[in-house]
């Protein structure tokens, strides 16, 4: 795991390496072992390394034999090992043992086609100085992040934002659709990002970007569901197998691997396989009072054996690391589970430099519990049209909260409009009161509605779960899960492996039907048949929790005041009226509804606005034990984290 970076010049000069190492500094958590640098006409290269593979001699920006061709990549590649002894046999010479120089003769041989051999997690850039041209890609699912931005002189790139806000010496600022977005999503979809002018590469894509023209983007890999009807025991058969294969490749490197561990069957199953190959160091973290996983977690620890360790995450503690993760995510996450995994990173980072972990199995295998709705609301579908019709204009009528309102009313709504993702925080009509109006919106801003449509169109002859998956494969898995696991484990230098988003895997689980993915009250049914004899019978069946943090308390007492006059303190009346916030705070305070993850959005959103929009260049930055290198002299455009109490 690494950090990358580049700029690619207009002009045939060779980039400042000023910039390289500013844009390097800001990231060395990424890669705290190790940085160089590589320039040339039109391109320069800046990587800082995590060792993990090839200890002695995996150093990058690496190149082929005759300096033709010179990369920076950050993941990991599973099957470079069998890659290496193909290429050798057309002829290929190496000179190290680490999977970065496989890229490098992959492109050689395959060129832009080499993205189709590589089963790993990845995001990388290549220059091509004989085609004068960069060609960067990122892995199939989006677990490593990729961020450029074009000016009218260069195309930089990066392994996060930040960095590319140091190149840039400007004052960034919000880009008011993604702020829309986000309010609904708790993430910003991609291609977008929050900030105006800088892009993510989206997930199974690649870019080719020359000097003077126009930015090439190609989709070369998507999710696509395909049931088929087999036995179940087929199926569960596979689970294993596939499943198991893809633990032990997630193995490769030289360094030892750890598992993150809560009380659910994901990370389990992932530890128990792991458990299979060596002795296993597991992680887990939980709150205080009727929120603690660390219980379940430890007991399960006991069954299978492992070295384990766990901590318990204080109030105080909470808020505390809440700027510090938000500065490290670079965007807005609203996802208050984020805090919590960036806490079990750091107990994990004190054991070991690689951990494994369970994300994925709920969007491959139909573990969200919003998955079990479209069979709930089968009953209503079978009325007549009048009677349907006549039951939704009386629930309209009827108070917020009376019971059976909820289940008309997301009853005769089709699933395109009740069915976003797995987060809808703001409805339209309420983000109509929050939202001040935006006079220069873009005249081709999609709407929530819009980007999910688009992904809605491709699914139409699916069921509904299926198509409920597609949107989550698509928006929450790249947007919120994935954003949250790299960036908060970088962020003490963790690298984080999850084995569940493996090819060989998803084939398999793209084709189960639903019958087997949520039944007799469950999710993940298949999954959990599957791995009965894998994890302990406790755990088979236990409800999915996930970092659960007991926000809605913390912010209906005293802390909710203190989250209030932050946000009010922020500078972000331009985009929201105050007084609503206030309003939602009331509410909340006095037990008139759960208001605490729409409180927790803004909050989030002011504290990242305090952090790269409000601070602006000058803002000062004083580094703290735990926080990375920081290029001496330079005073970055981002999170002063320091100067926020909370």
């Amino acid at each position: 795991m690494c950090g990358i970076t580049g700029i690619m010049t207009l002009s045939a000069a060779v980039p400042d390496k000023t910039l390289l190492e500013r844009m390097i500094g800001v990231i060395r958590h990424r890669g705290p072992d190790d940085v160089s640098y590589w320039s040339g006409p039109h391109m320069g290269l800046g990587f800082c390394r995590l060792s993990i593979v090839d200890l002695a001699e995996g150093r990058q920006p690496i190149s082929n034999e005759d300096g033709s061709l010179w990369l920076v990549f950050n993941g990991e590649i599973y099957n470079y090992q069998s890659l290496r002894g193909k290429l050798q046999d057309r002829g290929h010479l190496f000179s190290t043992e680490s999977d970065s120089e496989i890229i490098v003769h992959l492109y050689e041989e395959y060129g832009e086609g080499c993205v189709h051999h590589l089963r790993g997690m990845f995001s990388f850039a290549i220059w091509d100085s004989r085609k004068q041209m960069l060609f960067a890609a990122r892995d199939p699912f989006g677990i490593k992040p990729f961020y450029y931005r074009s000016s009218g002189d260069s195309f930089m790139f990066a392994s996060e934002i930040k960095s590319l806000l140091a190149a840039s010496g400007q004052a960034a600022s919000v880009k008011p659709e993604s702020l829309l977005n986000f309010l609904t999503f708790q993430y910003v979809p991609e291609p977008t990002t929050m900030f105006t002018g800088i892009s993510k590469l989206q997930p199974g894509h690649y870019l080719i970007a020359r000097p003077g023209e126009s930015l090439k983007l190609k989709k070369y890999w998507e999710p696509s569901f395909t049931p088929e009807d087999r036995p179940l025991s087929y199926y569960t058969e596979q689970i294993e197998a596939r499943l198991a294969d893809s633990v032990s490749r997630h193995l490769t490197g030289d360094v030892e691997v750890g598992c993150f561990l809560s009380s659910g069957i994901d990370s389990t199953a992932i530890a128990a396989l792991l458990r299979r190959h060596r002795n296993v160091r597991t992680f887990s973290v939980g709150f205080e009072g009727p929120h603690n996983e660390t219980t379940f977690a430890a007991e399960t620890a006991r069954t299978l054996g492992t070295e384990h360790y766990d901590m318990l995450i204080s109030e105080e503690d909470y808020f505390q690391s809440v700027p510090r993760a938000v500065w490290h995510q670079d965007e807005p996450v609203a996802d208050p589970s984020a805090i919590a995994l960036y806490h079990v990173a750091k107990l994990a980072s004190s054991k070991v430099k690689v951990v494994l972990s369970g994300e994925g199995a709920d969007e491959l295998f139909g573990g969200y519990g919003i998955y079990r709705e479209p069979a709930a609301l089968a009953p209503f579908s079978l009325l007549p049209n009048w009677a349907r019709q006549l039951l939704k204009n009386l629930a309209v009528r009827l108070p917020s909260g009376m019971k059976g309102r909820n289940y008309i009313l997301r009853a005769s709504t089709p699933l395109e409009e009740r069915f976003l993702g797995n987060a809808k925080i703001f409805s339209e009509d309420m983000k109509a009161q929050l939202v001040k109006s935006f006079a220069d919106l873009e005249e081709n801003f999609q709407t929530p509605q819009q980007i999910a449509g688009r992904y809605y169109a491709q699914t139409v002859h699916l069921d509904p779960v299926t198509r409920m998956q597609h949107i989550d494969m698509n928006l929450w898995l790249p947007g919120n899960i994935l954003m949250k696991a790299d960036k908060m484990t970088m962020a003490h230098s963790l690298e984080l492996r999850v084995p569940f988003l493996d090819l060989e895997v998803f084939e398999l689980a793209a084709k189960l039907p639903s019958a087997f993915k949520t039944a007799k009250g469950t999710t993940k049914y298949a999954l959990r048949q599957a791995l009965s004899g894998v994890v302990p019978e406790s755990v088979v069946n236990r409800p999915k929790l996930g970092f659960p943090v007991p926000l809605r308390q913390w912010l209906a007492a005293g802390r909710g005041g203190r989250v209030l006059e932050q946000i009010e303190n922020a500078g972000i009346s331009d985009y929201v009226h105050l007084d609503q916030v206030a309003a939602m705070y009331k509410l909340h305070r006095e037990g008139s509804g759960d208001y605490s993850r729409r409180l927790w959005a803004l909050y989030i959103f002011a504290l990242w606005h305090t952090a790269f929009i409000k601070e602006g260049p000058s803002a000062s930055f004083q580094p703290t034990p735990d926080r990375e290198q920081i290029v001496p002299g330079w005073s970055p455009s981002v999170l002063p984290i320091d100067i926020i109490q909370t």
